[in-house]
């Protein structure tokens, strides 16, 4: 069963020389916004908390709430600790063309009353594990704000690690806002580790054995040890029995 949260993050190597060494000014707006949204959830998670121990169901206003103020802190950490440089809007709704994203599912129709009753406590890995992670992605973030000012490009590999460490601690966050009762995976959903996803040049399942398919494997494979290309197969027409018509066995 997929996990109700999933976090996504773009990566695109060149970055803003500029707009990162002053990242840290550039967020004050939305640390402004950030203060408002914050005292209005604190009382919308205690709500929902309520909620849930006394009925085993989420509001549904409430649970809109909680998970726009999920994408919102999302695209603000994506953008101060520098997973992309695309300025985030003072909203909580769904942004799919934002580089950074958060996907959360619809609320269910009904939650485990003793889960949430118990959730500070029950919850005590996921708040350890969380904490950590913060550590990891505040260190990755001061490493990649020295490697962009000087090169103006983000390196993959710590593009991986930031990722990774934001993916846990986005949904950690949505677990203590109760937008889900189960513990956070340890994986990255859609995030791009290091760059574009490479292209396989290995042929596909469904032309496995096809001498063109094989052809062009070891031509691919031959270019990179400079060898000569290989030449492609004889073409075959599509009669009935597979053979052309000047084949000697036709």
């Amino acid at each position: 069963m997929a996990y109700p949260i999933t976090y996504h993050a773009d990566f695109a190597e060149d970055r803003s020389r500029l707009t990162t060494f002053f990242r840290i000014f550039l967020v004050i707006p939305h640390f402004l916004v950030l203060l408002a949204y914050g005292i209005a959830g604190f009382f919308t998670i205690i709500g929902a908390w309520f909620a849930l121990v006394l009925t085993g169901r989420y509001p549904q206003g409430l649970y809109d709430f909680n998970a726009g103020l999920l994408r919102y802190i999302t695209r603000l950490n994506g953008y101060m600790y520098l997973a992309t440089d695309a300025y985030p809007p003072f909203s909580t709704a769904v942004d799919d063309q934002y580089p950074v994203r958060v996907d959360v599912g619809p609320a269910k129709p009904e939650y485990s009353r003793l889960k949430a009753l118990f959730r500070i406590i029950v919850g005590i890995p996921v708040f350890v594990i969380f904490y950590v992670m913060q550590i990891v992605f505040q260190a990755v973030a001061v490493i990649s704000w020295f490697w962009i000012v000087v090169t103006g490009k983000q390196n993959g590999a710590l593009h991986g690690a930031l990722s990774f460490s934001l993916a846990y601690a986005t949904k950690a966050t949505g677990y203590i806002y109760l937008l889900t009762e189960s513990y956070p995976p340890f994986d990255n959903d859609g995030a791009t580790l290091g760059g574009v996803p490479p292209t396989s040049t290995l042929a596909s399942p469904e032309s496995v054995g096809s001498p063109t398919a094989l052809t062009t494997e070891r031509s691919t494979l031959g270019s990179d040890i400079g060898l000569p290309d290989m030449p492609p197969p004889p073409r075959r027409d599509d009669g009935p029995d597979g053979l052309r018509s000047g084949d000697p066995l036709a």
